[in-house]
């Protein structure tokens, strides 16, 4: 059902609203809030037959295109802020949760968002930024431009409304989504159109808010986040105040560019060096690109047209990057739109292109750098290979020893489980009868049991644990928020469905979050950061569900079906260390 454009007159001015049929009075009443900063209790909406209740169906207005309603109440503000009431239930995230109250949620659907009118976009992108943890954490303690210290009565922030004054401030409408995530994300909507107006574009029909680009509102927001949210960072006496996207989402280029033209080489103009703050890598999309490797790789090479000082003209110069310093969160775009200037619209690359659970990004690096980060991941790797071992020799002993149960259970009737001590003894004496029959001593065999062999590899996966943290500590330092191995493993994946920019779908699918287990034994290949199951959360709009790995792997393009535009990668977990 398509929205409606209607006017709500309040306090002398008039509001052009979108009303959606298919949405409640409660929805209406948020929207209103957006505009008008009078939150929803306080809001009188005049309709035909009285006062539009939270419960009511918009479809039963009846409303018509241009059709006038009246609004009454004014912002509480600072004094009345008291009167809205705490809320009756602390809304509590899955990260903050005890593990105890995180066992209670199991199974538990995450909330997706309400699209707005052509807010897919915003709404994916909310998404996967909201799997980040660390980001959740830090926005818990940001405070608003002119609040200082602990919020109290009078800062509405406290209940997630933030007031008039807080409508332009981006960062702190993100904290207060992520708080009542489920509600409506007009207030967010409303900064980020104020912030950027170009999120405030009207469709071509003037019935609406035109579609935007997912990319876009990733870069607008992510920049907003680095001038905004600042972290304590350091240890003990040593701290300093770091950007947040600095320190866990930036990483660095180190760059050479060059003049293409022989001629300036001929009268010695040299290659000049420079350093670029990163915070996405471009994949871009060429007819022999089929890997994401191969669209990074082209991305780390451009080429410029510029002043040459040797040449006093114009020549061509080629830029080529490599990465110095590498994340915790690596965002990767692939770069499918491009503008045509046919049908004045941007226009999408249907190549597919596929991509990695997990990504090795080392070739992609300084020398400097790869010499500090193939050791740690090769050594990870080992590690991750004995750890398998190990485990699939459990599998198979478990299996086995079923097997021959089984089998003695059929012929002889249910067998008393012998310890392997009581096992070993009976083969000794066993051999040794054998021995005593022809008076000859037959050379002893000695056969590792299944919890020797076990404890022997074990102590090899420690001894290679502590290999890896002398190397990694060779190359310590206090940048905590970077990735020491060069290996990432994929998080989220932002999609779009249809054929141009300024159209289509936009969804989000984000890997579940990682449950941490208790009791774990060395070499237990639960580890803290590993998934039960590896399922995926698909977000689209208001509707998730729940989706197997294999639907990732469908997202490399290829058509007009959903397609990745953006990947959010996350260093992988370096094996724990046994004290």
């Amino acid at each position: 059902m398509s929205l409606i454009p209607i006017i709500v007159k309040h306090a002398g001015k008039r509001h052009e609203v979108e009303l959606d049929p298919e949405a409640n009075g409660e929805t209406l009443k948020y929207q209103l809030f957006s505009l008008t900063g009078v939150e929803p209790d306080r809001q009188k909406v005049l309709v035909k037959g009285g006062q539009l209740k939270d419960d009511t169906p918009l479809s039963s207005l009846k409303a018509k295109p241009g059709q006038t309603f009246m609004m009454m109440g004014t912002p509480s503000g600072a004094q009345g802020a008291a009167d809205l009431g705490r809320p009756k239930e602390v809304v509590k995230f899955l990260e903050d949760m005890t593990e105890a109250e995180v066992a209670q949620q199991e199974g538990a659907t995450p909330a997706g968002l309400q699209n707005l009118g052509n807010t897919c976009y915003l709404n994916s992108t909310l998404q996967t930024l909201r799997s980040v943890p660390e980001l959740q954490e830090e926005l818990q303690r940001y405070q608003s431009s002119g609040i200082s210290g602990r919020p109290g009565l009078a800062d509405p922030s406290i209940f997630g409304l933030s007031g008039l004054g807080g409508s332009n401030d981006v960062t702190g409408s993100l904290r207060d989504l992520f708080k009542q995530i489920g509600h409506p994300p007009f207030k967010f909507l409303n900064a980020l159109r104020t912030a950027f107006p170009q999120f405030a574009q009207q469709d071509r029909n003037g019935q609406g808010y035109a579609q935007q680009d997912a990319e876009e509102a990733w870069s607008q927001i992510v920049n907003q986040l680095r001038n905004k949210l600042t972290i304590t960072d350091g240890n003990g006496d040593s701290t300093s105040s770091v950007s947040f996207v600095d320190k866990y989402m930036a990483g660095k280029f180190d760059s050479v560019t060059e003049c293409d033209d022989p001629a300036a080489k001929e009268v010695g103009e040299e290659p000049t060096k420079s350093s670029d703050v990163f915070f996405k890598l471009d994949c871009h999309i060429g007819k022999e690109t089929n890997h994401l490797q191969d669209g990074i790789l082209a991305g780390l090479e451009e080429q410029i047209e510029k002043q040459s000082p040797t040449l006093d003209r114009n020549a061509l110069y080629t830029k080529r990057s490599r990465i110095s310093r590498l994340p915790r969160y690596l965002a990767v775009h692939f770069v499918r739109f491009f503008w045509k200037r046919e049908t004045q619209k941007k226009a999408k690359i249907m190549r597919k292109v596929t991509f990695p659970a997990e990504l090795d990004i080392v070739e992609f690096c300084t020398e400097e750098l790869r010499e500090q980060l193939v050791p740690v991941r090769d050594k990870v790797r080992e590690i991750r290979k004995d750890e398998l071992d190990v485990e699939r020799s459990r599998k198979r002993q478990k299996l086995n020893n079923k097997r021959e149960g089984d089998q003695k259970e059929e012929e002889t009737g249910p067998q008393v489980i012998k310890e392997p001590v009581q096992k070993k003894k009976e083969a000794a004496e066993t051999k040794g009868k054998a021995n005593d029959k022809d008076g000859d001593t037959a050379m002893e065999e000695t056969f590792k049991t299944d919890a020797e062999y076990e404890a022997e590899k074990m102590e090899e996966i420690k001894a290679a644990k502590k290999e890896l943290y002398d190397l990694i500590n060779q190359h310590s330092s206090a940048d905590s928020g970077n990735n020491q191995s060069g290996l990432y493993e994929l998080r989220g994946v932002i999609t779009h469905q249809g054929a141009s920019a300024d159209s289509g779908h936009y969804t989000a699918y984000v890997k579940k979050q990682p449950r941490k287990s208790n009791g774990s034994q060395p070499g237990d290949k639960r580890r803290e950061d590993e998934e039960a199951d590896g399922k995926w959360w698909w977000f689209n709009d208001d509707k998730v569900t729940e989706v197997e790995a294999e639907k990732i792997e469908t997202l490399s393009g290829g058509g007009e079906s959903h397609s990745a535009l953006i990947l959010l990668y996350r260093a992988i977990e370096l094996p724990t260390l046994e004290q």
